[in-house]
């Protein structure tokens, strides 16, 4: 396998743009990807490329032939995917190496993160790298032998080109049976080692949270604000576990570090200035320049942070960029069934962010000399650009200097920025729209109806928790059966079992609207939901939940998601949604399993804090434990209201909330240590219970605060 061997040396293209659907082919017939689901695996319908989806059709074909399997992993917000379509699975005689040799198959990772969690541990082995467009290749059993990322269609950057690449492979194969068997055995047995966790033992130490969040301070861009270098990512995670930090420990650097991060992605242009909602990453190290596609999970995970941050550091501009995710979540990404779509586009007509950017002379056709003067100073639009000769909306002035420079007053200012922003914004939804993968996924729902209840708790917006009810309602009526969830829903079907991750995100949701809501009927949604994760998800030898069900499909290996990346890994979801139910019900088995699990991980945590920072939130509540805030009165009256309302605008990171009504006499979800508190002398009275003991009764919203900030 020289030839292949050669590959080894390619780059990481984790590169996660959108691109255009290629066009259909009117004298190519399509291919079997042609009745499939995925929008990105119908996108390669018209390949000539004999693509099979996974299945066992094209499993027991690879068996019978003894041929080997060419895999190819993707998504549709994956820009280098695309190009290695339109370079190598559009090309005819590309096709025709692929067709003779390999049997060809096609895997869109959001539908299928479990094959994909276990090819990218292989190629990342092989490779010390990882990314996408994955690109592997299989014995008809479906072991990896080799593999690797993008593949350009001529040797380029020291990369392979692709039908070289596909020769040696295909030689190797045929001629070299003892060498294949060989990477085979080690990859396997190296891929063993990667999931073999070990508990220790030992509990957790508690102060490790807090020592992790320092050890990730020292990575910190004090310069541009972020975790490292270009490219840049949100870390959401990582910078909610600097929140918790403050309030834990009150060290001012996490506080300073959140609210510099925040304020600059705010500014750059990875935030859409006119429509809302974060683009996925910058390539550079200022968030200046996006790669332009937005994702679902990536929207809910920082209107929470926003939110969260808001609220923590008295930061109203924070709050304001969270109501503008949600309001562009409920325009754009929010499907008639009531779910939310995955993905929008980076390209519109053939360019990456065509849609999003701007030239002086369209803001001057939108807006007149007057306010385009204002527009191009707030918004840094020039006749140079920043982007391929055009303009990444972004702000480099704040309002004071900008009223001073043109002479207004901050009110003022404020009225022309809204109408500027109003108008660009309805200029260019005249334009051609990037495309939109329009799949509903479970665990990436769950995140936004956590976002849109937590939102609703804050800036009190009747439509946010409207959005999440409503979403929670789909959830139960067209991914649930009464027995297990799926993972996907598009065009009326939905499909593939749910992953670890589906349950626990969405259990999560449950918490969070029924925090929102005072519903207990959302408690019961979370309490089946986690019955499901510990009986068909744990490993009862070991401890920890597996990423498949134990009545899911054999695949070679049954993996344990444990790093948490863009979203967070099952297990970390799974661990906070088990503590929070236990600071609810008070079942011991909740949060058993969820400390096992923390023991199971916890080497790893230490060596490795970035790769869990969504774990060491999770340990932060099993350590700190909840604040229980316990509300005794009338429910329906105003007064009610008012406290829970003015209670959502206080950061309280580890909180559990029960609602009783005075004339029920505790019924429903209240702890034990609660249990039996009355209203005092018919008012409106709060407890506030730490670690099983409860406070004095309180009669007023300001000693809640006080006992609230104790």
């Amino acid at each position: 396998m020289h030839a292949a061997a050669m590959a080894a040396s390619q780059v990481n293209q984790v590169d996660n743009s959108m691109s255009q659907s290629p066009s259909d082919n009117p004298i190519r017939k399509p291919n079997r990807l042609i009745g499939e689901q995925s929008p990105y695996l119908r996108q390669h319908a018209y390949n000539p490329v004999d693509w099979y989806p996974w299945g066992e059709e094209a499993l027991t074909r690879a068996r019978a032939e003894n041929r080997p399997i060419l895999l190819s992993i993707g998504y549709s917000a994956c820009h280098w995917c695309h190009v290695m379509e339109r370079e190598s699975f559009e090309n005819e005689e590309i096709a025709r190496q692929m067709n003779e040799n390999f049997i060809a198959i096609k895997v869109d990772r959001e539908e299928r993160p479990d094959l994909d969690q276990i090819y990218m541990d292989a190629v990342q082995l092989l490779t010390g790298r990882g990314g996408w467009p994955l690109t592997m290749f299989l014995t008809p059993e479906g072991n990896p032998f080799y593999g690797g990322t993008y593949f350009p269609p001529v040797d380029r950057h020291g990369l392979p080109g692709f039908p070289r690449l596909l020769a040696a492979i295909a030689n190797a194969y045929q001629t070299q049976p003892e060498e294949v068997r060989q990477n085979v055995e080690r990859l396997t047995q190296a891929m063993g080692s990667v999931g073999a966790y070990q508990p220790s033992g030992a509990e957790l130490p508690r102060g490790i949270s807090l020592a992790a969040a320092r050890e990730l301070g020292k990575h910190y861009d004090s310069a541009h604000g972020g975790i490292g270098g270009a490219p840049k990512f949100p870390n959401t995670f990582v910078f909610s576990l600097f929140l918790r930090m403050y309030d834990a420990d009150g060290d001012v650097n996490f506080a300073d570090m959140v609210r510099d991060t925040l304020s600059k992605m705010a500014k750059g242009g990875i935030y859409d200035q006119l429509g809302g909602g974060f683009h996925r990453y910058s390539v550079d190290e200022r968030w200046l320049v996006p790669h332009f596609e937005k994702m679902l999970y990536d929207n809910a995970l920082l209107a929470r942070l926003y939110l969260d941050a808001g609220r923590a550091l008295n930061e109203p501009d924070f709050l304001r960029v969270a109501r503008e995710i949600l309001d562009y979540v409920l325009r754009e990404m929010t499907a008639p069934e009531g779910g939310f779509y995955a993905t929008q586009d980076a390209d519109s007509e053939g360019e990456e962010g065509k849609f999003f950017v701007w030239t002086p002379a369209e803001a001057l056709a939108v807006l007149g000399e007057n306010d385009a003067k204002l527009a191009r100073r707030w918004f840094d639009i020039s006749e140079a650009g920043n982007f391929e000769g055009a303009n990444i909306l972004h702000r480099t002035i704040d309002p004071g200097d900008a009223a001073k420079m043109f002479g207004v007053s901050g009110d003022e200012l404020a009225a022309a920025l809204e109408r500027i922003r109003g108008k660009l914004l309805a200029a260019r939804e005249n334009r051609i729209k990037p495309a939109r993968d329009e799949k509903i996924l479970a665990a990436w729902n769950g995140m936004m109806i956590g976002a849109l209840a937590e939102g609703y708790r804050t800036l009190s917006d009747a439509r946010y928790l409207a959005a999440a009810e409503r979403a929670i309602e789909f959830t139960m009526t067209r991914l649930w059966d009464g027995r297990a969830l799926k993972r996907s829903y598009k065009d009326g079907v939905a499909r593939f079992n749910a992953y670890l991750e589906d349950y626990a995100l969405m259990a999560n949701a449950m918490i969070d609207t029924y925090e929102a809501s005072l519903a207990p009927r959302y408690l019961e949604l979370a309490r089946t939901l986690a019955e499901v994760i510990l009986e068909r998800f744990s490993d009862r030898e070991r401890g920890g939940f597996y990423f498949t069900s134990d009545d899911h499909e054999t695949l070679i290996t049954r993996a344990k998601a444990a790093f948490d990346g863009s979203t967070p890994s099952g297990n970390s979801a799974a661990v906070m949604a088990l503590l929070r139910l236990h600071a609810y019900t008070g079942e011991e088995r909740y949060a058993e399993a969820a400390a096992r699990t923390l023991d199971l991980f916890g080497e790893f945590i230490e060596k490795q804090p970035f790769a869990f920072a969504h774990m060491l939130e999770a340990a932060d509540l099993y350590h700190r434990g909840p604040v229980e805030i316990v509300v005794v009165g009338d429910r329906a009256s105003a007064e009610f209201r008012e406290w829970i309302e003015r209670s959502g605008l206080i950061y309280l990171p580890n909180r559990a909330i029960f609602a009783v009504d005075a004339a029920a006499g505790g019924a429903g979800f209240v702890p034990e240590a609660a249990r039996g508190k009355k209203a005092i002398d018919g008012r409106l009275t709060a407890y506030v219970c730490r670690e099983r003991t409860c406070s004095a009764p309180i009669t007023t919203f300001d000693q809640l605060v006080a006992a609230l900030s104790d």
